[in-house]
């Protein structure tokens, strides 16, 4: 058996964490720039306000005091994450974090007899160690643990374990509600009368395999029981990794241009060493005029080797962004997407043809950067995201272009200016 943790309104729930006041009141974590809400409270979603509704339109609650919004504080939520995570593998054989806020879980022996028991055990020990909330579901495979994730955290106890006989559940749930089917294959289902979990899962392999391909295959064999998924098979490396953001304010400084690309490039960086990759090389992007008639820039880079360093990567972009600026022109986005992504597995080959003097030197500046990155990646994790950082993100001097984030709590678990103080 697999079981699946997942925190209930996860960012609300870390706001929760650090503001106690928050309990009870209908609170909303906002997106990047405070554009629109991304996590809700129980309360919030007690007033029928959907998922996804901007800012401006709940400006009215918010004066009235009906609602709170926040900004979203990323640097809290990794580290409560971790924390969560760091529970979970005390008390379970192994830990597969599949996202931010959830993580498969295998129970030892000795918890299998009740695995009911073991849930709340689970569930008591993250609230108690971490002050998290969150639903625990027990299933034959990750699909069924999904599945009975959903139903734990309507449940008083947040506890479920799937039962053997799954018909006349499965009868009652659209296809919609299974994990790897989106929209789209939805729809294509629906097309071919296949409306329930029941009934996909009574439809012949051949028509499966048509509608859906292999994947859908293995998802259905995944509800009969038959596990069919590993860790490689979600957490397999993207062909391309992008970051980008709107700015908080326009821009027509080249300067603020340039810091926002550098800034971005640093965060891509970082999740090319947590994936393990390398890139061949980069586009570098920008956006300028009205919301309506925005208008796409881009310059592509290509690197001298394929690297996750930081600081070769930065050393590269300045004529690129030089040559996608203009004094006449607003900025209101910049970003950087890497592509030729391919496993670091240690050094990168240089070419053949290149002096071996050169090829050493090259091999000895890759180690020494190695080191450095994993060194910056780990005061980074420990003490804050950009504790250390390279001089191009700058030192706050341009600051028009960074997110708005009007409503940002205290990152009091990793910052020791911002402890929380008891009077």
């Amino acid at each position: 058996m697999v079981g699946l943790v997942d925190g209930n309104n996860f960012f609300v729930s870390c706001e929760r964490v650090v503001n106690p006041a928050l309990n009870g009141c209908a609170v909303a974590v906002l997106s990047n720039n405070d554009g629109c809400c991304v996590s809700r409270s129980n309360e919030f979603k007690a007033l029928k306000i959907p998922m996804g509704t901007p800012r401006f339109k709940l400006r009215r609650q918010e004066q009235r005091g009906e609602v709170t919004l926040l900004s979203s504080n990323f640097e809290l939520y990794g580290d409560l994450s971790n924390r969560v995570m760091a529970t979970l593998r005390e008390l379970a054989v192994q830990v597969e974090q599949y996202s931010i806020d959830e993580a498969f879980i295998y129970p030892p022996t000795t918890a299998r007899a009740d695995l009911e028991e073991y849930g709340r055990n689970v569930r008591a020990a993250v609230l108690r160690q971490v002050g998290i909330p969150c639903g625990v579901g027990f299933a034959p495979t990750k699909t069924l643990a999904k599945i009975a994730n959903h139903i734990a955290k309507k449940r008083p106890s947040g506890v479920y374990v799937l039962p053997a006989d799954t018909s006349e559940l499965f009868s009652a749930l659209p296809v919609d509600e299974v994990w790897g089917i989106g929209r789209q294959l939805a729809a294509r289902l629906r097309a071919n009368r296949i409306f329930t979990i029941a009934s996909l899962c009574a439809t012949p392999a051949d028509a499966l395999r048509r509608i859906g391909g292999i994947n859908l295959l293995r998802t259905v064999r995944e509800l009969l029981g038959e596990p069919s998924l590993t860790e490689s098979d979600y957490e397999a490396h993207p062909d391309s990794i992008t970051y980008s953001r709107s700015f908080g304010e326009h821009t027509r400084d080249l300067e603020a241009l340039w810091e926002s690309v550098a800034s971005f490039a640093s965060r891509a960086s970082e999740k090319l060493r947590r994936h393990a990759l390398v890139a061949e090389g980069c586009s570098v992007f920008a956006q300028y005029g009205p919301t309506l008639e925005r208008t796409f820039l881009s310059r592509t880079v290509v690197f001298p080797v394929p690297t996750d360093a930081t600081n070769s990567i930065v050393a590269v972009l300045r004529p690129a962004v030089e040559a996608l600026y203009s004094p006449d022109l607003t900025y209101c986005k910049s970003g950087i997407m890497f592509f030729g992504l391919s496993p670091r597995c240690g050094l990168q080959q240089v070419s053949l043809f290149d002096e071996f003097t050169e090829r050493k030197a090259i091999r000895e500046r890759q180690k020494a950067t190695s080191r450095l990155f994993s060194a910056v990646d780990a005061l980074n994790a420990r003490f804050g995201r950009d504790t250390v950082s390279i001089a191009s993100v700058g030192l706050g001097t341009h600051k028009t272009w960074r997110v708005k984030s009007d409503k940002l709590s205290k990152r009091a678990t990793t910052r020791w200016d911002e402890l929380i103080t008891v009077k």
